[in-house]
Order: C-alpha cells, then sequence, then structure tokens
C-alpha cells in the first residue's frame, strides 16, 4: 500500500474504529476480493463492534492499494459519505493501464473512474446477466458523444441499478465513449428542496477545486445551469446516471445538452425530454438457475448442494432479484432458516424480510406502495381493482372493458399509464392486448387489499352477468377462454356459493367447458370447491366429479364427443344422466339421434380416474409415495408428472432420445428414475426436472426400473432385453449386482414392501422372485397356463407377462398380462380378481401407497386409478362377444355364453337371465321363434336345447374342430354349423338325417341361409359357393378374391351377393354371372364388411382403417367416404369396421367398429357414436325397425341400446 495512504488511514483509524458497522462494509470487499471468508470470520469473532472495526482496519493496513480503493467504496456504498471524505486524499494513484485486476477482471482505470464517480459496487453477490448488460452498452454506443438519454426500466426489485452500474464497469465503453468520466446520482423519489440538494452535491463533486464557483446553487435553475458548464467545460464527454427516477419534471433540471444513463419504473418519464432517446426493458424475473446462483454465491455452497427448500424460495420469490438477494443475505446471518424464510414468503410475510443495506426502502411492500402512491387518484381504484386477476395468467383487454363497463380504448389508456410505471405487464398478442401482473405484484395487491377482496370479486361477477348469459361465450371471442377459466373461482372468492353451484351443476357449462379446455381443469376446480359444491348436494357434487374422471380420456379428444350421449350412459339416480335426459329429449324433436343404455344398471365403473397425457402409447405409469402425483412415461420420449386426484399436468420433461419405456419415485418423492429403448437409465429431480444421475452398463433396451422402499439406502433395480437386472447403488457408479435366470426379455421388476424380495416379469412368461441379499432365485411362477383354454384364438396365445406390482401388506401381487389385470395371493398363488377396462395392451400396473387404488398404464394412451375393494369384490359377468339376438315384438331375447363357460338366455327388457347349461361353448343360436337353442363346443360337437320342457339333442357327428357359427333354418327342423375343419353339417335333427357339404379347401368364415333351401358360404380359401342343403351338392362356385373372403351380404332382392377381402377390394357379384359385375377399389386396409340397403340400391363397405365407403351399386361409383381421420391422426372409428347395416328407408347406416356409430347416408355425415368402455365390437344386431340395437365390446359387456324417442 502506497505511504500516503497508509498514513490517511492510521491518521483517521480512530473515527473509522468509533463509527462504522463492519458487516456489509465486509460483504462489498469479498465481493471485490480483497477480503476472504476466513479474515471475515476472523472480524465475527471479535466481541464488540469497535474491535471488530480495529481487526478489519489492521488487516487492510497489511495489504495493497486495491483493498484501500475497495474500502473507500463500501464507505460511500454504505452511506458513511463523511468517513469516506476523511480517506479520499489518500486515494493512491492508480495506473491507468488496461491490465485487468487479478480478482474481478476489471482494469484499474475502470475501477479508479467509477470510484471518483459515485458508482456502486457491485453487490456483496454477484451474477451476471450478459444479454442485457450488452444491450444496455449498445444503446450508450449509439449515443456516439452526442447529447441523450438511454432509459433503464422495469420493476421494482428487477435489479436496474445493479445493471446501470455494469454496464459501465467496461474499459473499452469508458475510453472510447466516456473519456471524462461517469458521475452517479441516487435520485429517488424527490420533492423540489430534495431535488435542490442532489444537484448542489453534484455541483460540489465536479467542480471540487472550486475553479468555478465559491457557494452552492441558490435554487433549481441556478443549479441546472451549474451543472451544464461544468460537464460542458470541466467534463466533456461524460456520462451522468440518474438512478431511481420518478418524475419527469426532475428529468428537466438534468436535460442540459449532456449524455444521461437512467434508471426508472415509468418509462414515460422521458416523454417530454430533449434529443435520441433508447429504452432498455428489463424482465420482471430472473431465470430458475440464475437465482439458485445467487443464493449458492450468498451461502458459500454449490448449487448442487443446496437443501430443497432453496428451489422453493426461488419459485416464491417469483424470480425477483431484490427478493433473491434479501433472502440470500438473511440465509448468509442465519443459515438455519431455510424453512422460516420459505414460509415468510409463503405467507406473504414481506415485513418480516427486513431490508438489506443496498436498497432503499424498509421491506419489500413498502417499495411496491410507493410506486401505487405516485398513480394518479383518478386510476389509483383501477389499479386496486386488479388484485382479483390470477397469478401467471394474460387477461384480455375485454375482461376489463367488462369489469369498468368502458370502452377498448379508455380501458387501454388507463392501462397504459399502470404499464408506463412498472406497475402491469403488456403482452402484444397481433392486434389484441393481454395485460399481467408480476407475482410480487399479485401478492403485494391481495396483502393489501385483503378485506376489499370478497367485494371486488362479487363485482366482476355482477358485471359478466351484466354483459352475458351463460353458456352463450362464443370460442372467438377474446374473453372466452378467461371466463371459463376463471369464472368459478371469482365465484368462490366472492363466496357466491350458489351461482358456483349453479354453474358447476350445469352440463351445459361442463359441455362448453371440456370442448375448450379439456376435463383436467373442471375437475381440480370440483376438488377446489368440493367443500362449497357438498353444501349445496355431496352426491351431484360426486355425480359431476365422476363422469368427468371417467370419460376424461374421451373429453380431451378430438372430435369432441356428445357430451349428452355420454351423460345418458350414466346411472339413472344421476345428475349428469337426468340433465342429459331432458336435453336429449328436447334435441330429438329436432331431429337428433340419442341412445339409451337400456340394460346398464349391471354395470359398475372400477376406475375412478382415466386420463390421457400422452400422444402415444403410454409405457409406465406410478405413484409418489405420498399418493398425491403420478408420474408416467411412453413411446412420446417424455415423462410426465401430474395430480393423482385431478390429472393436472405439473411436470413435462423430454427424458431420452427413445421411447422411454419406465419410470418410478424414490421412498422420498425426491426422485424419479426412467429408463429407455435408448438402453440409458436417468434419476431426475421429481420438482425441478433436472437430471441428476445417468447409467448405461445396460447392452439392449432398459424396459424397467424400481427403488427400494427404505429411504435409508437407496438401492435402483433396472431390468432389459439382455435378460438380466441389475442392481445400483445411487452413492457409486458402477452397478452392484446383475441378477441372471430370464431365458427372455425383463419386463419390469418390483421390490417386495420389506425390500428382501425382488420380482421380475419376463418375455419367457414367467413371474421370478429374488432375493435381494444374495441375488440368488427364490420362486418361479408361470403365468402362461392361466390363459390356456381362454376365448383368445390358440395360435395368438404367445402370453408375455408385463408386470407387475406388490400390495401394501406384501400378501398380493398383480400381474398385467395382454389387456388383462390378474391379482394373486402370493402364498397360494391363486388368483383373487381380474379387470378389464383398457382397450389395448396394458403395460404397466402399481398400487397406491395405501394400496386403496392401482394405476393401469395403455397402449390405448390412457392411465385409469382403480379402487381395489371394487375390483376383488367384482362379481361381473364377462360375456364372450359371439352373441345370437332375436326381435320379437317389443322383446329383445340375448343368448350368449359368459367367461365361466355358462350358457345363458338374457331377456333383454326385464334383464332376467335364464341359466341353461355348462359346457365348453363356442358358438350358439337361437331358433326363429325361441323354441329351441343350439350351440357348439370347442371339440366339434353340437347340441339342441329345448327350453320348455328340457330336452337335450345330440349331433351324432361331430366336426373335427371348433365350432364357428350354427343357425336354424326357418322352419326350425334343420341346423345348419360350419367349423374350422372347412366342412359345413346340415343336421335334420328331428330326423336324425345328416349331411356334409365338403368343397372348401380351407376354413369355412361364414355363411347364409338363402331361399328355396340353398346356402351361400365364403372361406379362406378365396371362394364363394351356392349349395343346395337338401342335395349337398355345390350349384355355383364364385373364385371372388385372391386373398381371404372376409365377409359376404345379400341383397334384399337376393339376385346379387358382395365380397370383401384382405386384398384390400370388394366385388358386387350377380347370382346368374361367374364374373363381378363391379370391382370396389379405394380402400387402404382390408375390407372386413359390407352391406346392402333394404332397396339394393347401395352397398357399404368398411375397412380396417376405419373407413365406410358407401357405393352405388347399379354402377359401382363411390357416393360418400365417411370416417376420415381426426385431427390427431387416429381413425374415427378407434380400429377395423368389423360390421354394417342400413335403416329400412336407406337413409342411416350404423357401424360397428372401436364404438358404434350412425351415420346420414345422405350427406356421409355422423350423426352420431356410442362410446362403449371396450373396444373391438365384433357384430351388431339390429332390430327391423331400427331402433335397438345390441352388442358385447371386449371386456365383455352387453349392450342393449334403444333409439329415444
Amino acid at each position: 500500500m502506497d505511504a500516503k495512504a497508509r498514513n490517511c488511514l492510521l491518521q483517521h483509524r480512530e473515527a473509522l474504529e468509533k463509527d462504522i458497522k463492519t458487516s456489509y462494509i465486509m460483504d462489498h470487499m469479498i465481493s471485490d476480493g480483497f477480503l476472504t471468508i476466513l479474515e471475515e470470520e476472523k472480524v465475527r469473532n471479535e466481541p464488540t463492534q469497535q474491535q471488530r472495526a480495529a481487526m478489519l482496519i489492521k488487516m487492510i493496513l497489511k495489504k495493497d492499494n486495491g483493498s484501500y480503493i475497495s474500502f473507500y467504496n463500501a464507505l460511500l456504498h454504505e452511506g458513511y459519505k463523511d468517513l469516506a471524505a476523511l480517506l479520499h486524499d489518500g486515494i493512491p494513484v492508480v495506473s491507468s493501464s488496461s491490465g485487468k485486476d487479478s480478482v474481478s477482471g476489471i482494469t484499474s482505470y475502470v475501477r479508479t473512474v467509477l470510484c471518483e464517480g459515485g458508482v456502486p459496487q457491485r453487490p456483496v453477490v454477484f451474477v451476471a446477466r450478459k444479454k442485457l448488460v450488452n444491450a444496455i452498452q449498445q444503446k450508450l454506443s449509439k449515443l456516439n458523444g452526442e447529447p441523450g438519454w438511454v432509459t433503464i426500466y422495469g420493476m421494482a426489485g428487477c435489479g436496474k441499478s445493479v445493471l446501470a452500474a455494469e454496464a459501465v464497469r467496461d474499459h473499452s465503453l469508458l475510453k472510447r465513449c466516456f473519456p471524462g468520466g461517469v458521475h452517479w446520482v441516487s435520485v429517488g423519489k424527490q420533492d423540489k428542496s430534495g431535488l435542490l440538494m442532489k444537484l448542489q452535491n453534484l455541483c460540489t463533486r465536479l467542480d471540487q477545486d472550486e475553479s468555478f464557483s465559491q457557494r452552492l446553487p441558490l435554487n433549481i435553475e441556478e443549479a441546472k445551469d451549474r451543472l451544464r458548464i461544468l460537464l460542458l467545460r470541466k467534463h466533456p464527454s461524460s456520462l451522468l446516471i440518474l438512478d431511481d427516477i420518478w418524475d419527469p419534471w426532475v428529468l428537466k433540471a438534468f436535460d442540459n445538452q449532456c449524455q444521461i444513463l437512467l434508471t426508472t419504473r415509468d418509462k414515460s418519464v422521458t416523454d417530454s425530454v430533449m434529443g435520441p432517446n433508447y429504452v432498455v426493458p428489463v424482465e420482471s424475473s430472473l431465470g430458475k438457475e440464475k437465482g439458485l446462483e445467487i443464493l449458492s454465491l450468498f451461502v458459500n455452497m454449490k448449487k448442487a448442494d443446496l437443501p430443497e427448500q432453496a428451489h422453493s424460495i426461488i419459485k416464491e420469490c417469483k424470480g425477483s432479484p431484490l427478493v433473491v438477494s434479501l433472502i440470500g443475505a438473511l440465509l448468509r446471518d442465519f443459515p438455519n432458516r431455510w424453512e422460516y424464510y420459505l414460509r415468510q414468503l409463503q405467507n406473504k410475510q414481506f415485513k418480516r424480510i427486513r431490508k438489506s443495506s443496498s436498497y432503499d426502502y424498509e421491506a419489500l411492500d413498502e417499495a411496491m406502495s410507493i410506486s401505487v402512491e405516485m398513480l394518479r387518484e383518478d386510476i389509483k381504484n383501477y389499479y386496486t381493482d386488479l388484485s382479483i386477476l390470477p397469478k401467471d395468467v394474460k387477461v384480455p383487454t375485454k375482461v376489463l372493458c367488462i369489469l369498468w363497463d368502458m370502452e377498448t380504448e379508455e380501458v387501454e389508456d388507463i392501462l397504459q399509464e399502470f404499464v408506463n410505471k412498472s406497475l402491469l405487464f403488456c403482452d402484444r398478442n397481433g392486434k389484441s392486448f393481454r395485460y399481467y401482473l408480476h407475482d410480487l405484484q399479485v401478492d403485494f395487491l391481495t396483502e393489501k387489499n385483503c378485506s376489499q377482496l370478497q367485494d371486488l370479486h362479487k363485482k366482476i361477477i355482477t358485471q359478466f352477468q351484466r354483459y352475458y348469459q351463460l353458456p352463450s361465450l362464443l370460442p372467438d371471442q377474446e374473453d372466452c377462454m378467461y371466463w371459463y377459466n376463471f369464472l368459478a373461482y371469482h365465484m368462490a372468492s366472492a363466496k357466491m356459493h350458489k351461482e358456483l353451484c349453479a354453474l358447476m351443476f350445469s352440463l351445459d357449462w361442463i359441455k362448453a367447458k371440456t370442448e375448450l379446455v379439456g376435463p383436467a381443469h373442471l375437475i381440480h376446480e370440483f376438488v377446489e370447491y368440493r367443500h362449497i359444491l357438498d353444501e349445496k348436494d355431496c352426491a351431484v357434487s360426486e355425480n359431476f366429479q365422476e363422469f368427468l374422471s371417467l370419460n376424461g380420456h374421451l373429453l380431451g379428444r378430438q372430435p369432441f364427443p356428445n357430451i349428452v350421449q355420454l351423460g345418458l350412459c350414466e346411472p339413472e339416480t344421476s345428475e349428469v344422466y337426468q340433465q342429459a335426459k331432458l336435453q336429449a329429449k328436447q334435441e330429438v324433436d329436432n331431429g337428433t339421434l340419442y341412445l339409451e343404455w337400456t340394460n346398464k344398471k349391471t354395470i359398475m365403473n372400477l376406475s375412478r380416474l382415466v386420463v390421457r397425457p400422452h400422444t402415444d402409447a403410454v409405457y409406465h405409469a406410478c405413484f409418489s409415495e405420498d399418493g398425491q402425483r403420478i408420474a408416467s412415461c411412453g413411446a412420446d420420449k417424455t415423462l410426465q408428472v401430474f395430480k393423482a386426484e385431478t390429472g393436472e399436468k405439473l411436470l413435462e420433461i423430454k427424458a431420452h432420445e427413445d421411447e422411454v419405456l419406465c419410470c418410478a419415485f424414490s421412498t422420498d418423492d425426491r426422485f424419479i428414475a426412467t429408463c429407455s429403448v435408448d438402453k440409458k437409465v436417468k434419476i431426475w429431480n421429481s420438482m425441478t426436472g433436472e437430471l441428476v444421475h445417468n447409467y448405461d452398463e445396460h447392452s439392449e433396451q432398459v424396459n424397467c426400473c424400481h427403488f427400494t422402499n427404505s429411504s435409508h439406502h437407496f438401492l435402483l433395480a433396472t431390468g432389459s432385453s439382455d435378460c438380466v437386472l441389475k442392481l445400483w447403488d445411487l452413492n457409486q457408479k458402477p452397478c452392484r449386482n446383475t441378477l441372471f435366470g430370464h431365458i427372455n426379455s425383463v419386463n419390469h421388476c418390483r421390490f417386495s414392501p420389506d425390500d428382501k424380495l425382488l420380482a421380475s416379469c419376463s418375455a419367457d412368461g414367467t413371474l421370478k422372485l429374488w432375493d435381494v441379499t444374495s441375488a440368488n432365485e427364490r420362486k418361479s411362477i408361470n403365468v402362461k397356463q392361466f390363459f390356456l383354454n381362454s376365448e383368445d384364438p390358440q395360435e395368438d396365445m404367445e402370453v408375455i407377462v408385463k408386470c407387475c406390482s406388490w400390495s401394501a401388506d406384501g400378501a398380493r401381487i398383480m400381474v398385467a398380462a395382454k389387456n388383462k389385470i390378474f391379482l394373486w395371493n402370493i402364498d397360494s398363488c391363486s388368483k383373487v380378481a381380474d379387470c378389464r377396462g383398457h382397450l389395448s395392451w396394458v403395460h404397466g400396473v402399481m398400487f397406491s401407497p395405501d394400496g386403496s387404488s392401482f394405476l393401469t398404464s395403455s397402449d390405448d394412451q390412457t392411465i385409469r386409478l382403480w379402487e381395489t375393494k371394487k375390483v376383488c369384490k367384482n362379481s361381473a359377468i364377462m360375456l364372450k362377444q359371439e352373441v345370437d339376438v332375436v326381435f320379437q315384438e317389443n322383446e329383445v331375447m340375448v343368448l350368449a355364453v359368459d367367461h365361466i363357460k355358462r350358457l345363458q338366455l338374457i331377456n333383454g327388457k326385464t334383464g332376467q337371465i335364464d341359466y341353461l347349461t355348462e359346457a365348453q361353448v363356442s358358438c350358439c343360436c337361437l331358433s326363429p321363434h325361441l323354441q329351441y337353442i343350439a350351440f357348439g363346443d370347442e371339440n366339434g360337437a353340437i347340441e339342441i336345447l329345448e327350453p320348455v320342457n328340457n330336452r337335450i339333442f345330440q349331433s351324432r357327428i361331430r366336426h373335427k374342430k371348433t365350432v364357428r357359427h350354427i343357425q336354424f333354418t326357418a322352419d326350425e327342423k334343420t341346423l345348419i354349423s360350419s367349423s374350422d375343419d372347412s366342412a359345413i353339417q346340415v343336421w335334420n335333427w328331428q330326423l336324425e338325417e345328416y349331411d356334409v357339404l365338403q368343397a372348401h379347401q380351407e376354413t369355412v368364415k361364414d355363411f347364409r341361409l338363402l331361399k328355396n333351401s340353398r346356402l351361400l358360404s365364403w372361406s379362406f380359401d378365396g371362394t364363394v359357393k351356392v349349395w343346395n342343403i337338401i342335395t349337398g351338392k355345390v350349384e355355383k362356385d364364385f373364385v371372388c378374391h385372391q386373398g381371404t373372403v372376409l365377409s359376404c351380404d345379400i341383397s334384399h332382392d337376393a339376385t346379387k351377393f358382395s365380397s370383401t377381402s384382405a386384398d384390400k377390394t370388394a366385388k358386387i357379384w350377380s347370382f346368374d354371372l361367374l364374373s363381378p359385375l363391379h370391382e370396389l377399389r379405394g380402400h387402404n386396409g382390408c375390407v372386413r364388411c359390407s352391406a346392402f340397403s333394404v332397396d339394393s340400391t347401395l352397398l357399404a363397405t368398411g375397412d380396417d382403417n376405419g373407413e365406410i365407403r358407401i357405393w352405388n351399386v347399379s354402377n359401382g361409383e363411390l357416393l360418400h367416404l365417411c370416417a376420415p381421420l381426426s385431427e390427431e391422426g387416429a381413425a374415427t372409428h378407434g380400429g377395423w369396421v368389423t360390421d354394417l347395416c342400413f335403416s329400412p328407408d336407406g337413409k342411416m347406416l350404423i357401424s360397428a367398429g372401436g364404438y358404434l356409430k350412425w351415420w346420414n347416408v345422405v350427406t356421409g355425415q355422423s350423426l352420431q357414436t356410442f362410446y362403449t368402455n371396450g373396444t373391438n365390437l365384433k357384430k351388431i344386431h339390429v332390430s327391423p325397425d331400427f331402433k335397438t340395437y345390441v352388442t358385447v365390446d371386449n371386456l365383455g359387456i352387453l349392450y342393449i341400446l334403444q333409439t329415444l324417442e
């Protein structure tokens, strides 16, 4: 240190030791790099304030010139101007070389210029915001030595002053643009006398040798003139920095042809100044990473080592640099108060977050209230009205036009004043403006105006009701989305409980809102306002919430389903059903088609929530340990996290480069593991989405991952297509154990509740249990045997066990295979229950932590939440899809086989069920007058039952293979049957006469009876044959297609028939010609079904892509293409079209596929859709009057539907 500086410090040592508080002085010196943390600790250990000051000065005396300058600047910055003046004469002469300081990267020249100009030093903790600093420097360069203004504006606490100081901390900028120096004036909110004092101080600083005047200027005009002369003559080419300008009139005192950089909250303050003006807006929020960086610097920790509360604190600080710094400074002094300060922020206790000495306001709310007080009196109340705006929402101008009952232009003028003063933010979207508050401003307003909030919310509702009648909002209205999202919020906040219940219990509102925003937000509102809605009617509230939860996957799709039709499928006691029925009846009068599901009473909903978070197959979903969140992953390569109760999205991560196959929460919910086709295993922070670990030791795709249940020592298990399982310790990089035993891909793994066992499922059809400690195999269960002898075709019998989940007590394990879910008792290995609901393969199952519910995820893009009790108690009978139906006057009789092989006769009107016999029934049929029942079995045997006297007739001649189709002739004396053995059997059962029609080379697909004892059959061999069933001879043999003939239909005038095939064509034939009349081309998939209209002029064909085509029979021309692709690229029929039927008048067509659809034949437009619980409908039975429809879905649920009249 220079002798002059050292002597000056020694001379004034006593005064310094007596007055200074070392804490913030040391912060600045640490920031500058002239004091270490250890030295700070040494000073802090001194018992009294004076001794701490003495210790600090003793240290400075041993240091260099830089530490003297740093100490001097710290005194200035902390308000010790008198003490700083004592040291001014001792400031060392620093070389003006451009060599940079080894610590801070700032040259000695810059340090001197800024020190002499009173520019504040960097804050104790400084995080660079290079983009903004560069923007300010570019604007300063544009001044190019000419008079002008650069304005930095933004809301309170956004870091304007720090940015202004940082912009001039640049050697080349100062040398090139401002060689005359930089002069900083902290202006703030001033009256005229205060401004005069600021001007006098500035003049004194600029004229230290008093060469221009011996006395101070006496008024603002004189001071302005003095300042102009000083800047022109004594300090040419200098920059004047005016920090924190509030009023335009203040600027007039400095408007004297010089270069000025200013910071302000009100960008309109420069509207009346002369010369060019360049504006730099400062965003109101730091990014999360910057915020964490500031905190880590304050508390001297690595970012990765910060406690979990750090992330929450940054979130609560809303990115405000000021608030983050305030909290950081407090945490540096009180390192154990993370939870306390987080709580203060969450409770909006801003007054308890006391000031940092570098900021002018006692507490955060004071800084904001000063901005509000500066507003004109006539617009202050309008700002108060903004207290009710929701956080993070950009509000259209139209909403505020309604609130204030004003024209758009008037409202925009008022709001622009708020924007100018950084009290509001504006986002321009095309021609419209949207306005929003920073989260801190919302918190400030709600705290300040808490006593008025209810009335303010009531005001907006009242104004809304003046303008709109629900549900008359149109989607193209500018404010429409706002009302749909926040009307309920305003009603609840206004305590308008009656109005809220009327809104939430309205099917019209539900329909309008879900069509625009989907169901998750509505479910959230039913949960959020449950306490209010339950007061009105608990049952009704449950009705609506259950309706939304179970239909969420449908209500989120395009095209949007008819919500009234969905409502008609609810239980008849439900308020949803009653409102839907009322609406449906009104619309039926106007020609709309609606269906009543008449036998729905027998159906019990086992799922509690159905969501569709992914755009492709969902491979896995899991609960967090607290049961509040669900994580899911899938073919769209993402990890999704959403609320378990409502389905609302919390986090979305692009997790891997390929499909993500599994995910798992750690026991403490801090981490989520994911694994992928890309062979990698990754660990993520579950709250922030940050990547924590990355493992890549598997040689094939990694199919599953699961954490141990103990939080003391985490283990992660992973299973792969390389046939092995691996155990990982999160504290070490290589894997701990590798488990060998499966002979095919390991699909899933789960630790038992006590972590002693690991269960694994494999494509080899087994479930294995492993000892975790020894890594040895303990037990193996062959799951494949449970699928043998099922209704599935034997050729499709590869059974891959996809996944498993333990119950909380470890007594039961759940397994998924194909589209079924099984529950096993561990000790006895006996099946407890199974449940069906997914439309495709189930990939994942998991119990909730308390075992009360479980999750399943599927290829059908949905995740279902099931209630365990309901599933275990469920004794629902599931039917096979091959049923026969007879319509007689007002009666519907259904003959069906259930999943436990019982043959049952169901009265569709009364619901009465008669159980007839138990057998390995493969197909069945009713005689036309219901006198007899016939059924064939898997061994080729056929029996006829006469229910009246319980007589049974057995066929002596069996088919060689499973019987597939049987049908009585009209006189009920003969039974025709076909089987997998390619033969057709004709059995006159009363005369015990048999005939076997043998000519097809492959399996007979099906047959139809014609008049005059004729029969039409078609086969996998590509031919269609006409038989005489009396002689047993083939009368006509049509070679129709290269591939399998999948279906035929006969025209009602019996002159023509159609054939469809896997070769993607359909053909129209005349019985008189062996060549087709027309070949119908255009389908892009297998043509699976066809149907003639009653007048034989039209033919409808359906294919595997969900398309239906309607053709002119006479010329083979295509008239209409039904079921075009939807917006999401999936066929609107949800899969194959399997059956078709025209109405008697030929104006309507019904089709079966993934669900049922009704079509207008004239226009080709869809009239109605009925979504079955399952999918893959094989056949639709239609009454002659086209008013009753019967089908069975792949879940075994029977649907008897009646047209609503």
